[in-house]
């Protein structure tokens, strides 16, 4: 009947459509329950009353219907039934809206139409907020959640808008609503949305209108660690530097709520040091002041505290001791033979040792060894009565031995340089040189107040013995990776401006200088570094592989500072030939390693799918000569390989072709390209993702130079998380005709199960050392990937980042950025006279282990439950953060995608990422369960 009356109101005879309409109307009627037929009825006489002249009466009919919507309810997929039968009245109500001459009636008429434009008002008119600003907006929770949120989206493109033009949007008109009547309404949807446990709604609203730092006010216990998650993950997707004020007040919400650690965690996150220093500074907590001080230890940082008592703390004293309790309670103290790691009883028959060269044979056991023990302070070789391993290497091969010690004895530095220091009076220069290089290995991630390596080794850089020299100043560099010393500096720069000194000796100061500066953008290395690739002549730079060096060391300096690298960038750019791209590349890349840049990856890409060594397209006469179409693409250089690279048994001619073309580039930028999108994309894990999937179409159309890359980019991406389809394609790579591949690939196989003792990465290595076994380069980078694996029997790790895989390491991205460049002249370096340079990854090394200590930093073993780490961002309620988890007591092992949380309520950890060093606090309101 109210149809049929609404209906007739409208407009008297129907024509053919109007009456089918209206039939389809009232079949629609007759399927409505009683309740909704009803509900339906007084709406529509509601709404009629709401046009009357009568203020009295239309004010008691607006007031009826907003009760009715208000107490409507709707499951997720439905809308409430007073919208849906008040929707056909949204035309007639506007129009009575616009005539309303009573503005108390207009006020409540204005409300109603806002919550109506929900489902009626045009796309893009933004009538609902329209509306909302000439209603009340003291009440704007009553309507619902569905409501705030949709008002929420329009008050962003509302605020676009209104800002774009700055000087119009100071006399914009009431009707289409002003900034501060949007701020007003905004004032009131925040704490909405913090009650209703909305908060990345709250903080997506704030983002919108540029006014993030107003989250701050709404900001308890109860919510504080939801919206600084979210914060942390949308810092990522932000460009910078507004990534950095996101980070800050994140940094400001856990200030307020007294989280230190997490405030110093999230300060890391930028590398704001300074900021660091002044939240432990203002603690006065002390055992939160060593809790972050292990954060520092962790991230390699020793600053300057007013807390003097950290220091012990921040240099990793407790470091070398708890490794060792760990190994002690998994019981893998014993130490280990390279033979236990090769398993050559398990090969074919004729297989390595049958013809492999003795002393490369002996030097691969070198490494070996020193990576399966690093730590231990003891093995079965080197620290034996006698030192007779030592004297089975060669020359050069002798230093490396002499090397491995400081890895043998890492972190352990009082103890370690009695065991050292009687190399370091060797006859032989070479095993001396080892020594120097020992003792910085051995000081690596840790210091002493004693700063031994900084006395032993500076006497030697001014050695006639350009070895020793080497030695000494690579030392330097390992010691104090990231540690910014001045002392270092003033020793080091001059060797660098030195045009007169040689080449490689000048290169490695660069290179040490790069480890020590890392990430500090420090002006006068780099302008001295910079100096010396302009001054010295392209000829003589491009000749030597050593070069590369001055290119890292500058490009370290910027390591993940982003923009700060243009300066130095567009002056790399005047630098000739290859070297000068190369630096260019290496700068580049460096700089954005880690930020995860969509931009510079897709440049990258571009690069990558370059063809510099192709032959030119033929001419029309030329094209008719040869019988071919005129100006005829050529096909990409290496592509028969691609195949070979995706498994296939030949590549074919053009293939080799390539290949020796590559093989005659020692400064590769499409390289340095190719394993760049890997170290931008790496701090972003969908960013991570798609890398991956794009380096597919690299080994299919790519030329030689990129695909060389291809496995490197792999083993950056997935350092030491042996997942399957890394190992799976790296594992066909390795079988790549062209050797440079392979062999990456071979390494890149050992870094991606590095320190994990992953069964099936061991089983495709053991097969390749068959498959290998009369190729003895090939062979020497097997054997090395199975030290890697087995790196600290299973208990090292060596990715560039650590507390819930968020803060990057500088000092272990400068390790992996520096083993990527020298990978790139495996065959003239590591196969040369300089296989120490692998010792450069020990400074990425960092034990994977849980230790739970007390307030006054003694063993505390408590049950924790270890699982796969699930990302709970901005989920409902208080979701589970592990799955598949087992428990535990600690000291335990964790894997980099593991996740660890305590399994009983009588402690409180004093930092939320269970992971390194953590302090527990007795729970004062824990209550211990009764005994039966």
């Amino acid at each position: 009947m109210n149809v049929d009356l609404a209906a007739a109101g409208k407009g008297g005879a129907k024509d053919a459509k109007g009456k089918k309409d209206g039939k389809k109307k009232k079949d629609e009627a007759d399927d409505l329950s009683p309740e909704d037929a009803k509900l339906k009825a007084d709406l529509d006489l509601l709404a009629e009353r709401a046009l009357d002249a009568d203020a009295g009466v239309q004010k008691a009919a607006l007031d009826a219907m907003i009760n009715e919507i208000r107490s409507s309810t709707s499951s997720m997929t439905s809308v409430p039934k007073p919208l849906k039968f008040l929707r056909p009245h949204y035309a007639v109500l506007k129009a009575a809206f616009a005539t309303c001459s009573n503005q108390a009636n207009k006020t409540l008429m204005a409300d109603v139409l806002s919550v109506l434009a929900m489902t009626m008002g045009g796309e893009g008119e933004r009538e609902s907020l329209k509306f909302k600003l000439q209603g009340s907006i003291d009440d704007i929770g009553t309507w619902g959640h569905e409501y705030v949120r949709n008002l929420s989206g329009e008050i962003a493109a509302e605020y676009e808008e209104l800002t774009a033009d700055k000087a119009a949007a100071v006399n914009v008109d009431s009707a289409s609503g002003t900034l501060g009547s949007v701020f007003l309404l905004i004032r009131q949807m925040v704490p909405f949305f913090m009650k209703h446990n909305s908060e990345p709604e709250a903080v997506d609203l704030l983002m919108e209108v540029e006014s993030l730092h107003e989250i701050i006010n709404h900001v308890d216990p109860a919510n504080c660690t939801r919206i600084c998650l979210y914060l942390e993950q949308v810092s990522r997707y932000v460009p910078e530097p507004d990534d950095r004020k996101v980070i800050a007040t994140a940094i400001a919400c856990l200030r307020k709520v007294g989280k230190v650690t997490e405030a110093v965690r999230f300060a890391l996150l930028i590398g704001d040091i300074d900021l660091v220093v002044e939240i432990i500074n203002s603690c006065d907590d002390p055992s939160l002041r060593k809790q972050a001080a292990f954060l520092l230890s962790r991230q390699g940082v020793r600053p300057e505290l007013k807390d003097e008592s950290l220091a012990d703390i921040c240099a990793g004293s407790l470091l070398s001791e708890n490794y060792l309790n760990l190994a002690r309670e998994l019981d893998v103290v014993e130490p280990k033979l390279p033979e236990d790691i090769f398993k050559t009883y398990l090969e074919r028959k004729g297989g390595a040792l049958s013809n492999f060269d003795s002393a490369r044979q002996n030097l691969a056991s070198t490494f070996v060894n020193a990576f399966v023990n690093a730590g231990y302070g003891a093995d079965k070789l080197m620290l034996t009565e006698g030192n007779k391993w030592l004297y089975k290497n060669k020359e050069h091969g002798m230093m490396s031995a002499a090397a491995s010690l400081g890895v043998l004895l890492l972190w352990d530095v009082d103890n370690g340089l009695t065991q050292i220091d009687k190399f370091l009076y060797s006859t032989d220069n070479y095993i001396k040189a080892g020594a120097l290089l020992a003792v910085g290995l051995l000081n690596t991630g840790v210091r002493n107040e004693c700063d031994p390596a900084l006395a032993l080794l500076a006497e030697h850089l001014e050695s006639s013995n350009a070895m020793m020299k080497i030695a000494a100043i690579f030392g330097l560099g390992m010691a104090y990776v990231g540690s910014q010393k001045e002392e270092v500096l003033e020793m080091l720069l001059p060797i660098v401006a030195d045009t007169d000194a040689p080449l490689d000796v000048a290169s490695f100061a660069a290179l040490a200088l790069g480890l020590v500066f890392v990430g500090s953008c420090h002006e006068d290395v780099c302008q001295c570094v910079m100096a010396a690739l302009m001054e010295r002549e392209q000829s003589a730079l491009e000749a030597q592989s050593l070069a590369r060096f001055l290119c890292v060391g500058a490009g370290l300096l910027y390591l993940g500072k982003q923009s700060a690298v243009d300066v130095t960038l567009e002056l790399s750019k005047t630098i000739p030939g290859r070297i000068g791209e190369y630096c260019e590349r290496t700068l580049e890349t460096c700089a954005y390693m880690g930020s995860g840049n969509v931009l510079k990856v897709q440049r990258l890409m571009a690069m990558t799918g370059e063809h510099p060594d192709a032959p030119a397209p033929l001419t029309a006469v030329e094209g008719a000569a040869e019988g071919a179409p005129a100006a005829a693409p050529p096909p990409a250089a290496g592509a028969a390989a691609a195949g070979a690279g995706a498994g296939a048994a030949s590549a074919g001619g053009g293939a080799s072709t390539a290949a020796v073309k590559a093989e005659d580039k020692l400064f590769d930028a499409q390289t340095v390209a190719t394993f760049g999108i890997a170290l931008v994309a790496m701090g972003e894990e969908f960013g991570a993702q798609m890398a991956h999937r794009s380096f597919g179409h690299m080994l299919q159309y790519g030329d030689v130079s990129a695909r060389r890359g291809v496995p490197l980019a792999v083993g950056l991406l997935h350092a030491s998380v042996p997942k399957q389809e890394a190992v799976d394609l790296l594992s066909k790579l390795s079988h790549d005709p062209d050797v440079p591949t392979a062999t990456n690939s071979i390494l890149a196989m050992g870094l991606v199960g590095a320190g994990t003792n992953n069964s099936r990465v061991a089983n495709n290595l053991r097969a390749l050392a068959s498959y290998y076994s009369k190729e003895a380069g090939l062979l020497f980078a097997v054997r090395v990937a199975q030290g890697l694996l087995h790196a600290g029997k299973g208990l090292l790790g060596f990715n560039a980042y650590h507390s819930g895989r968020a803060v990057f390491c500088p000092n272990a991205g400068a390790a992996l950025v520096t083993l990527m460049h020298v990978l790139l002249d495996f065959k003239g370096l590591i196969l040369g006279k300089h296989h120490y340079l692998l010792y450069v990854l020990i400074a990425a090394a960092a034990p994977r282990m849980l230790i739970t200590v007390d307030e006054e930093l003694k063993p505390l073993p408590v049950s924790v439950r270890v699982g796969t780490a699930v990302d709970i961002v901005g989920l409902a309620g208080k979701p589970k953060s592990i799955t598949g988890f087992q428990t535990h007591q600690t000291p335990v092992l964790l894997g980099h995608e593991d996740r660890a949380e305590l399994a009983t309520d009588e402690y409180l950890p004093l930092h939320s990422t269970l992971e390194g060093f953590i302090i527990l606090k007795k729970n004062p309101e824990y209550v211990a369960p009764a005994k039966e």
